[in-house]
Order: structure tokens, then sequence, then C-alpha cells
């Protein structure tokens, strides 16, 4: 029994760290408390519950999220702080003995975040913190908890799956996130549903593996599509978040090609170029399959945005298996590039593959694909200037420039003086002009 009493009146802040799965996790974890009567703090007021749902993707990223639970425990000396996520599950125990943490969740804990948090309330020491931990192994990771939020976005962002049954060698999300695992085509179409309800105009649907979606009824990700497509009134526009090549059917690339509603927008995961580095990763696709799936998207859909997630100096990338990587990528029509180092991750099989790269050539490496990555993106967004575009623009601060995206993904820019609050969450017409100062988007003016 949850004794929502307890929290009438109470205050929240939240961080997030990682993927889009975390953001909207966490922006439903706030919505729970806001409906028993917590508010969010403002900017210089200490809060009562803090909750930081963390990350571990790489050895940065649990640096990173140290120096959030210190800094959130700093800030809010009083608080309850529950600390949740990826690095909550992999180092619960190491996490919960950081000073001022009170309690930690692991992935199938933090489903019932807020019964966890109303049974340990009243448990806290005065004089100090509660230190308790709930996780459980892997195998044991069955829950999955519904999440369909936009938390301060403009964009919605639909759980449609959770886990990863691949376990590359390189990979710790299996181990932090349990098997893959999803709910009913019905359920997710009625959460579509009730963001249309709320306004919303564009839903991207999120998960660690999303292609993997299945259910013993025979449910695929294919029919999720469809269904989400063809039975959501009101969602304008819905987008596909990053997608393994073996699961990206050639079907699906047709369907989004012709559909009402989903964007001509892939994020599609290579990490290398190199077929001997795919066989080391136990990657599920070779490089020529990726190709043919590149090439489909953009005989189907030319203006298509295409996003490649890039990892560089993993164990056994040899010099000249960066050089083919390379040259595969910079053959390719992609946009944009998302490049990271490779990190070693503890329990991991990539530990015993041999030969190392140093941290210097690493970074070397990203610089170049990075480098590569703008070239691409630059060339993509020059070729649509002086096109006429549909942009779905979000809410501006005062005095800024308003800014949104094309069905492909480009970012636009409203000068300040043109920004209208009347445009905010609306789907405008505009004409698309050169780069602005940064080249982060295309100037726009409305037709």
């Amino acid at each position: 029994m949850i004794d929502s009493a307890i929290f009438q009146g109470k205050t929240a802040r939240f961080y997030t760290l990682g993927c889009k799965l975390n953001f909207s996790e966490t922006s439903t974890f706030a919505r729970c408390l806001f409906d028993m009567g917590v508010t969010e703090a403002s900017k210089d007021e200490q809060a009562d519950i803090c909750l930081i749902n963390t990350c571990s993707v790489t050895e940065v990223a649990n640096h990173k999220c140290r120096q959030a639970i210190n800094k959130m425990v700093r800030l809010n000396p009083k608080a309850f702080i529950i600390v949740t996520g990826c690095y909550a599950q992999l180092e619960s125990e190491t996490v919960a003995q950081i000073p001022g943490v009170d309690l930690v969740l692991g992935s199938n804990e933090k489903a019932d975040l807020i019964q966890y948090l109303s049974n340990a309330w009243n448990s806290k020491p005065t004089d100090g913190s509660l230190h308790a931990h709930h996780t459980v192994s892997t195998k044991n990771i069955k829950s999955f908890q519904p999440s369909c939020s936009r938390g301060n976005r403009t964009r919605y962002f639909l759980k449609v799956q959770d886990g990863c049954n691949y376990f590359c060698t390189y990979c710790t999300i299996p181990f932090a996130r349990g098997f893959s695992r999803n709910p009913s085509i019905a359920s997710l179409v009625e959460q579509a549903r009730e963001a249309a309800s709320e306004g919303g105009k564009e839903i991207v649907l999120t998960g660690v593996n999303i292609g993997d979606f299945r259910t013993d009824s025979g449910e695929t990700f294919y029919r999720l599509v469809e269904a989400l497509d063809r039975d959501v009134e009101g969602i304008e526009r819905f987008r596909i978040s990053s997608i393994e090549p073996n699961l990206l059917t050639d079907e699906l690339i047709d369907f989004c090609a012709r559909s009402r509603a989903f964007m001509p927008h892939f994020h599609i995961p290579l990490q290398s170029g190199s077929d001997e580095v795919l066989k080391l990763m136990h990657r599920r696709y070779d490089t020529a399959l990726f190709a043919h799936k590149i090439e489909l998207i953009k005989k189907l859909m030319p203006h298509a945005f295409i996003g490649v997630d890039v990892m560089v100096g993993c164990r056994g990338e040899l010099p000249e298996h960066f050089e083919a990587s390379f040259n595969f990528i910079e053959s390719l029509p992609v946009t944009q590039l998302h490049v990271f180092p490779y990190s070693e991750r503890p329990g991991t099989t990539a530990l015993s593959i041999p030969h190392i790269v140093d941290e210097r050539e690493k970074k070397r490496r990203a610089h170049r694909l990075i480098e590569l990555s703008d070239r691409k993106t630059q060339q993509f967004y020059a070729s649509h200037i002086g096109c006429e575009a549909s942009v779905l623009f979000e809410k501006s601060i005062k005095g800024k420039a308003m800014h949104g995206f094309t069905d492909n993904y480009i970012r636009v820019e409203l000068s300040p003086d043109r920004t209208k609050e009347e445009y905010d969450n609306q789907i405008i017409a505009v004409r698309l002009g050169d780069f602005n100062f940064d080249k982060s988007a295309l100037k726009a003016e409305i037709i």
C-alpha cells in the first residue's frame, strides 16, 4: 500500500544521464510523483526528493553518474536521494555506499519506484542516509515499466521495448537491462492515443533493441508500426529510434516510405565498417547488408536523414581495420555519425581480444570520423537550401530563436523577431534558407 499522504507538499528534482529511453522513464517517474501531490523544485530551492537515472555505457558514463549523484547530494543535503538506471543495476552496492544516497533500485525494481520510496520514506535516519539497495540478477529482470512522456520536450517518447538478447562482446546493456521484452501492440496504441489527446503531434519509438519486438501471439515490430500508423489519429509524425540493421527489414523500409506518418528518418548502429571487427564484436550483420539497407532507404526516400553509430578503438581494431571502416562510411550516403571511443567494460568478452588501441589513437580516429560527420551533415543540409518543408516547432525562451525539425530531421531556426508563441507545437510550412551562425540549423521563413 502506497501512503500518498506523506508526499503531499513535497518537492522533487530529477537528473537523467544517457539515452532517450532513460529520459522517457524519468519523465514517467516524475509524472507518478506529481500525481501524488509532489511538485517540481524551483531552481534555487532545496528538494525533498531527488532522483538520478543513470547510464553505464562507458566508464566515462559511470564517472558522470558519480559526479551527478555527489552534486545532487551536495545541493540537496536533506533530500531523500534515489538512484536507478543501468549504473545502479550493475554497481548497486557501490552506489548505495555513496554518502547521501538513500535508495538504489535496479532495472527490475524501478517499475515499483513509488512503492519502494513509500516503504522507505520513514526509515531514513535523521542524521544520515539509508543506503538501501534492491536489485536482482539479469535472468530475473522481467518487469516492464510503460512510458510515454515528453517531459519538457515537444516530442513524446514511447517506450516499446526493453532489454537485449544480443550480448555483443563490448556491451554491458543486457546485464544492466535484462533480456528483451515488450508489451502488447494494443497497449502501445492506447498510450499513443493518450499522447494525441494531450496535444502531441510527434512520437519517437524508443527501447534498447526495438526491432526485436515480438510477442507469443505473433506480434512483430512491423505490425506495431502498421498499427500506430493506421490506428492513432492526431499523431502526425512517428520516428523510429535506433534499430539494428539486421532487424530493419526491407518490408519495414518500404512501409515507412509509403506510410501516413512515419518520417524519412533512421538511426542505424554500424559500430564498424570493417567486417573483421564486426565479427570480433559479434554483430549480426556485415558491411554488405548495411550498405544494402542504406541503398534501399535512399532509393525509396531520397531525402531521408540517416544517423549512424560508430565505435572507434575497440580491442582488435588494427590500423588497417579503421582505414577500411573510414572508407566504407565515407562511401555511404549517410547524414550524421554518432562517434564514441571504445571503453573497457568489466565482465565483457571483449577483454579477451588481443591488441589494445591506446587512448591517443582512439581520439585521433574519433576526430577523423567527427570531421567526416560534419562534412556529410552540412552537405545534406546545404542540398535542402531553397526548398519548402514542414517544421514542427518547439517552445523557445523569450528573446531566443525558435527551433524545430523538418520531417527528415533538419534542424530549423526562426530569428527571435519572428518567434511567435502560436507556433509552439505546431507544424508550419517554411522555406529553408542558409545556415545559421554556427551551422547547427538552417534559417527559415514562414510561407
